[in-house]
Protein backbone atom coordinates (compact mmCIF):
# COMPACT_ATOMS: atom_id res chain seq x y z
CA UNK A 1 0.00 0.00 0.00
CA UNK A 2 0.82 3.50 -1.04
CA UNK A 3 2.51 5.67 2.09
CA UNK A 4 -0.63 8.55 1.45
CA UNK A 5 -3.41 5.67 1.10
CA UNK A 6 -1.80 3.96 4.34
CA UNK A 7 -2.29 7.14 6.08
CA UNK A 8 -5.42 8.12 4.84
CA UNK A 9 -6.71 4.74 6.17
CA UNK A 10 -5.29 5.42 9.06
CA UNK A 11 -6.72 8.75 9.67
CA UNK A 12 -10.49 7.22 9.23
CA UNK A 13 -9.50 4.72 11.23
CA UNK A 14 -8.71 6.74 14.39
CA UNK A 15 -11.92 8.87 13.55
CA UNK A 16 -13.95 6.12 13.70
CA UNK A 17 -12.60 4.97 17.04
CA UNK A 18 -13.41 8.67 18.34
CA UNK A 19 -9.55 9.43 18.95
CA UNK A 20 -8.85 13.25 18.96
CA UNK A 21 -6.91 14.87 16.31
CA UNK A 22 -6.69 11.61 13.88
CA UNK A 23 -4.57 13.07 11.23
CA UNK A 24 -2.09 14.41 13.49
CA UNK A 25 -2.37 11.38 15.19
CA UNK A 26 -1.97 9.28 12.16
CA UNK A 27 1.24 11.10 11.25
CA UNK A 28 2.80 10.97 14.29
CA UNK A 29 2.29 7.04 14.34
CA UNK A 30 3.78 6.96 10.75
CA UNK A 31 6.52 8.95 11.45
CA UNK A 32 7.26 6.68 13.88
CA UNK A 33 6.59 3.38 12.23
CA UNK A 34 9.28 4.56 9.73
CA UNK A 35 11.54 7.09 12.02
CA UNK A 36 11.51 10.08 9.68
CA UNK A 37 9.82 13.51 9.68
CA UNK A 38 6.43 15.46 8.52
CA UNK A 39 8.22 16.56 5.68
CA UNK A 40 9.17 13.00 4.31
CA UNK A 41 5.57 11.75 4.57
CA UNK A 42 4.05 14.26 2.05
CA UNK A 43 7.80 14.49 -0.06
CA UNK A 44 7.15 10.44 -0.25
CA UNK A 45 3.15 9.85 -0.59
CA UNK A 46 3.85 7.65 -3.37
CA UNK A 47 6.37 5.32 -2.13
CA UNK A 48 5.24 1.62 -0.93
CA UNK A 49 4.94 0.33 2.72
CA UNK A 50 6.43 -2.83 3.08
CA UNK A 51 4.67 -5.41 4.62
CA UNK A 52 6.74 -5.33 7.96
CA UNK A 53 6.50 -1.70 8.15
CA UNK A 54 2.24 -1.68 7.83
CA UNK A 55 2.39 -4.61 10.02
CA UNK A 56 4.42 -2.45 12.58
CA UNK A 57 1.50 0.91 11.69
CA UNK A 58 -1.06 -1.42 11.68
CA UNK A 59 -0.39 -2.20 15.43
CA UNK A 60 0.68 1.34 16.98
CA UNK A 61 -2.86 2.44 15.28
CA UNK A 62 -4.79 -0.84 16.79
CA UNK A 63 -2.72 0.60 20.64
CA UNK A 64 -3.83 3.94 19.34
CA UNK A 65 -7.36 3.10 18.78
CA UNK A 66 -7.85 1.85 22.52
CA UNK A 67 -7.05 4.76 23.71
CA UNK A 68 -3.42 3.93 24.95
CA UNK A 69 -1.56 7.76 24.06
CA UNK A 70 0.56 7.98 21.27
CA UNK A 71 3.25 9.49 23.59
CA UNK A 72 3.33 5.74 25.30
CA UNK A 73 3.39 4.23 22.04
CA UNK A 74 6.58 5.86 20.30
CA UNK A 75 8.16 6.40 23.77
CA UNK A 76 9.26 9.90 23.48
CA UNK A 77 7.30 13.74 23.67
CA UNK A 78 8.72 17.12 23.38
CA UNK A 79 8.51 19.68 26.23
CA UNK A 80 9.95 22.81 26.00
CA UNK A 81 12.36 22.33 22.66
CA UNK A 82 13.65 19.12 24.16
CA UNK A 83 12.93 15.42 23.50
CA UNK A 84 12.12 13.06 26.57
CA UNK A 85 11.74 9.68 26.96
CA UNK A 86 8.11 8.84 28.17
CA UNK A 87 6.62 5.37 29.40
CA UNK A 88 3.20 4.32 31.59
CA UNK A 89 5.41 4.64 34.82
CA UNK A 90 5.15 8.78 34.16
CA UNK A 91 2.95 11.38 33.90
CA UNK A 92 3.07 12.26 29.74
CA UNK A 93 4.50 16.24 29.63
CA UNK A 94 2.37 18.62 28.92
CA UNK A 95 2.53 22.20 26.61
CA UNK A 96 0.36 23.98 29.30
CA UNK A 97 3.20 23.08 32.26
CA UNK A 98 5.96 24.92 30.52
CA UNK A 99 3.65 27.90 32.28
CA UNK A 100 5.10 27.01 35.37
CA UNK A 101 8.82 27.57 33.75
CA UNK A 102 7.59 30.34 32.37
CA UNK A 103 6.48 31.68 35.80
CA UNK A 104 9.93 30.58 37.61
CA UNK A 105 12.10 31.64 34.84
CA UNK A 106 12.08 35.38 35.23
CA UNK A 107 12.09 35.08 38.94
CA UNK A 108 15.19 32.61 39.61
CA UNK A 109 17.23 34.74 36.73
CA UNK A 110 17.54 37.39 38.94
CA UNK A 111 19.40 35.22 41.74
CA UNK A 112 23.01 34.56 40.66
CA UNK A 113 23.08 31.20 41.84
CA UNK A 114 19.35 29.67 42.73
CA UNK A 115 19.25 27.10 44.76
CA UNK A 116 16.07 24.69 43.20
CA UNK A 117 14.35 21.49 43.79
CA UNK A 118 11.34 20.05 41.28
CA UNK A 119 9.20 17.70 43.62
CA UNK A 120 7.71 15.02 41.95
CA UNK A 121 9.54 15.79 39.11
CA UNK A 122 8.43 12.51 36.63
CA UNK A 123 9.94 11.89 33.53
CA UNK A 124 12.37 15.11 34.91
CA UNK A 125 10.99 17.65 32.70
CA UNK A 126 10.56 20.34 34.73
CA UNK A 127 13.95 20.31 36.07
CA UNK A 128 16.05 19.15 33.23
CA UNK A 129 14.74 22.40 31.51
CA UNK A 130 15.33 24.75 34.40
CA UNK A 131 18.87 23.37 34.00
CA UNK A 132 19.04 24.18 30.39
CA UNK A 133 17.69 27.35 31.13
CA UNK A 134 19.77 28.44 34.13
CA UNK A 135 23.54 26.97 33.86
CA UNK A 136 24.31 28.75 37.24
CA UNK A 137 21.83 27.28 39.10
CA UNK A 138 21.82 24.13 41.83
CA UNK A 139 18.55 21.82 40.53
CA UNK A 140 17.69 19.10 43.09
CA UNK A 141 14.81 16.90 41.99
CA UNK A 142 12.46 14.75 43.93
CA UNK A 143 10.50 11.47 43.00
CA UNK A 144 8.57 8.60 44.71
CA UNK A 145 8.40 6.46 42.28
CA UNK A 146 11.66 3.97 41.38
CA UNK A 147 10.22 3.40 38.21
CA UNK A 148 9.97 7.30 37.41
CA UNK A 149 13.10 8.21 39.07
CA UNK A 150 14.76 5.58 36.02
CA UNK A 151 13.30 7.50 33.46
CA UNK A 152 14.15 11.02 34.40
CA UNK A 153 17.43 10.12 35.03
CA UNK A 154 17.66 8.38 31.57
CA UNK A 155 16.15 11.72 30.73
CA UNK A 156 19.21 13.88 32.60
CA UNK A 157 22.12 11.65 30.76
CA UNK A 158 20.41 11.33 27.28
CA UNK A 159 20.14 15.62 27.49
CA UNK A 160 23.26 15.39 28.91
CA UNK A 161 22.06 17.58 31.79
CA UNK A 162 23.00 14.64 34.28
CA UNK A 163 25.84 16.65 36.06
CA UNK A 164 23.41 19.36 36.66
CA UNK A 165 20.27 17.70 38.05
CA UNK A 166 21.15 15.83 41.36
CA UNK A 167 17.57 13.47 41.85
CA UNK A 168 16.35 11.95 45.04
CA UNK A 169 14.36 9.04 45.79
CA UNK A 170 11.90 10.61 48.32
CA UNK A 171 8.57 11.42 49.03
CA UNK A 172 7.71 15.33 48.72
CA UNK A 173 10.54 17.21 50.19
CA UNK A 174 11.61 14.56 53.44
CA UNK A 175 15.30 14.39 54.19
CA UNK A 176 16.58 17.81 52.11
CA UNK A 177 18.18 20.58 53.97
CA UNK A 178 15.67 23.02 56.11
CA UNK A 179 15.79 26.62 54.76
CA UNK A 180 18.41 25.82 51.82
CA UNK A 181 15.86 26.64 48.42
CA UNK A 182 15.35 29.98 46.68
CA UNK A 183 12.77 27.91 44.64
CA UNK A 184 10.85 24.73 44.73
CA UNK A 185 8.95 23.84 41.99
CA UNK A 186 6.07 21.36 41.36
CA UNK A 187 3.42 19.48 39.56
CA UNK A 188 1.87 17.44 41.87
CA UNK A 189 -1.44 15.29 41.38
CA UNK A 190 -4.00 17.83 41.87
CA UNK A 191 -7.07 15.74 40.66
CA UNK A 192 -9.60 15.14 42.44
CA UNK A 193 -11.31 11.08 42.81
CA UNK A 194 -14.46 12.83 42.16
CA UNK A 195 -13.91 14.71 39.19
CA UNK A 196 -12.77 11.02 37.54
CA UNK A 197 -15.11 11.32 35.05
CA UNK A 198 -14.73 14.67 33.69
CA UNK A 199 -10.70 13.11 33.24
CA UNK A 200 -9.93 12.18 29.37
CA UNK A 201 -10.34 8.34 29.20
CA UNK A 202 -6.79 8.00 27.91
CA UNK A 203 -5.53 9.30 30.82
CA UNK A 204 -7.45 7.92 33.83
CA UNK A 205 -6.89 4.57 32.54
CA UNK A 206 -3.10 4.63 31.06
CA UNK A 207 -1.46 7.51 33.09
CA UNK A 208 0.02 6.99 36.03
CA UNK A 209 -2.85 7.63 39.07
CA UNK A 210 -0.56 8.27 41.89
CA UNK A 211 0.39 11.27 39.31
CA UNK A 212 -3.17 12.52 38.15
CA UNK A 213 -5.06 11.71 41.76
CA UNK A 214 -4.18 13.11 44.96
CA UNK A 215 -7.41 12.09 46.51
CA UNK A 216 -10.77 12.99 47.53
CA UNK A 217 -10.87 16.46 47.06
CA UNK A 218 -7.19 16.65 44.35
CA UNK A 219 -5.55 18.83 47.55
CA UNK A 220 -4.40 15.95 49.51
CA UNK A 221 -0.74 16.28 48.16
CA UNK A 222 -0.68 20.09 47.91
CA UNK A 223 -1.87 20.21 51.41
CA UNK A 224 1.47 18.48 52.46
CA UNK A 225 4.07 20.16 49.74
CA UNK A 226 3.07 23.83 51.19
CA UNK A 227 4.74 23.80 54.83
CA UNK A 228 7.07 21.22 53.49
CA UNK A 229 8.20 23.72 51.23
CA UNK A 230 7.68 26.34 54.14
CA UNK A 231 10.55 24.42 55.57
CA UNK A 232 12.41 24.13 52.77
CA UNK A 233 12.88 27.59 51.86
CA UNK A 234 15.02 30.08 52.59
CA UNK A 235 12.98 33.63 53.91
CA UNK A 236 11.98 35.27 51.02
CA UNK A 237 11.99 31.72 48.88
CA UNK A 238 8.89 31.24 46.13
CA UNK A 239 6.70 28.06 46.19
CA UNK A 240 5.69 27.83 42.73
CA UNK A 241 2.98 24.64 41.67
CA UNK A 242 0.52 23.76 39.05
CA UNK A 243 -3.40 23.63 39.73
CA UNK A 244 -6.89 23.46 38.01
CA UNK A 245 -9.48 25.44 38.39
CA UNK A 246 -11.21 22.92 40.51
CA UNK A 247 -8.95 23.91 43.19
CA UNK A 248 -8.02 27.45 43.20
CA UNK A 249 -10.18 28.42 46.05
CA UNK A 250 -8.61 25.43 48.44
CA UNK A 251 -5.34 26.57 47.16
CA UNK A 252 -5.86 30.30 48.38
CA UNK A 253 -6.79 29.17 51.78
CA UNK A 254 -3.79 26.92 52.13
CA UNK A 255 -1.78 29.46 50.88
CA UNK A 256 -3.76 32.26 53.31
CA UNK A 257 -0.60 33.04 55.42
CA UNK A 258 1.86 33.44 52.87
CA UNK A 259 3.30 36.58 51.06
CA UNK A 260 2.82 37.44 47.34
CA UNK A 261 0.10 35.13 46.54
CA UNK A 262 -1.00 34.87 42.80
CA UNK A 263 -2.53 32.74 40.64
CA UNK A 264 -1.71 32.55 36.52
CA UNK A 265 -4.17 31.07 34.01
CA UNK A 266 -2.94 29.45 31.00
CA UNK A 267 -3.46 30.31 27.37
CA UNK A 268 -7.26 28.56 27.52
CA UNK A 269 -7.93 30.76 30.56
CA UNK A 270 -7.63 28.31 32.88
CA UNK A 271 -5.89 28.66 36.66
CA UNK A 272 -2.69 27.10 35.97
CA UNK A 273 -0.30 28.15 38.29
CA UNK A 274 -0.25 29.17 41.95
CA UNK A 275 2.89 30.76 43.26
CA UNK A 276 3.61 32.08 46.71
CA UNK A 277 6.46 33.86 48.99
CA UNK A 278 8.12 32.31 51.70
CA UNK A 279 7.99 34.95 54.86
Amino acid sequence: MQLKDSLQNAIQRLTTASVGSPRLNAEVLLMFTLACDRAYLYAHSDRELTPDEQSRYDQALAHRAQGIPSQYITGHQEFWGMDFIVSPAVLVPRPETEHLLETVLPLARAISNPKIVDVGTGSGCIALALAKELPQAEILATEISPAALEIAEANAARLQLDSRVEFHDTDLLRALPIGYFDFVVSNPPYVGQSEEDQVQMEVRKFEPRNAVFAGPTGLEVIDRLVPAARSALKPGGWLVFEISGSIVHGVRQLLADWHEVAISNDLQGIPRVAMARNL
